[in-house]
């Protein structure tokens, strides 16, 4: 997040940008439109400010360093599987607020319970593998010491 703090006439000048998600004095989001057309633009060769300045924006009011930093974020999301998604939606990491219905709770439990028995099989199966490994060092062990006695 920049330093900057937007006033009240710039967060109303910026609001009315289409390329503008939410804002606010202290920050902006911008949409995966924009996003991805700044990355299309971007690769062509255009430099991050006149992109930004295509698409309506201010340069003073936004600032260089928050154009820049816009740039570099979105250049390296753009390379990661998730791509340029917002990913601040579903997973936030905070525990859950509101309560479950019956069938959301349901529905968890059952998931949970799908989950933990693919995990004990996949436990016995690696026991299972383990065991056999053992056997054949064993009977290995025995077959080298029968034919060295030969």
């Amino acid at each position: 997040m920049s330093s900057k703090v937007f006033t009240d006439q710039e967060v109303k000048e910026l609001r009315k940008n289409p390329n503008v998600k939410r804002v606010s004095h202290l920050g902006i989001t911008y949409t995966e439109k924009f996003k991805l057309h700044f990355i299309e633009e971007n690769q062509k060769g255009k430099w991050p400010r006149l992109i930004f300045e295509e698409c309506g924006f201010d340069i003073d009011v936004l600032g260089k360093h928050r154009i820049n930093s816009s740039a570099d974020r979105w250049r390296l999301a753009d390379k990661r599987r998730e791509g340029l998604r917002d990913m601040r939606k579903g997973s936030s990491g905070r525990p859950r607020i509101k309560p479950m219905t019956q069938e959301q709770f349901i529905t968890k439990l059952k998931a949970e319970n799908e989950y933990l028995t693919q995990e004990l099989k996949f436990r016995q199966e690696l026991e299972r593998l383990e065991r056999q490994v053992m056997r054949e060092k064993k009977s290995g062990r025995n077959r080298n010491m029968k034919s060295s006695k030969d």
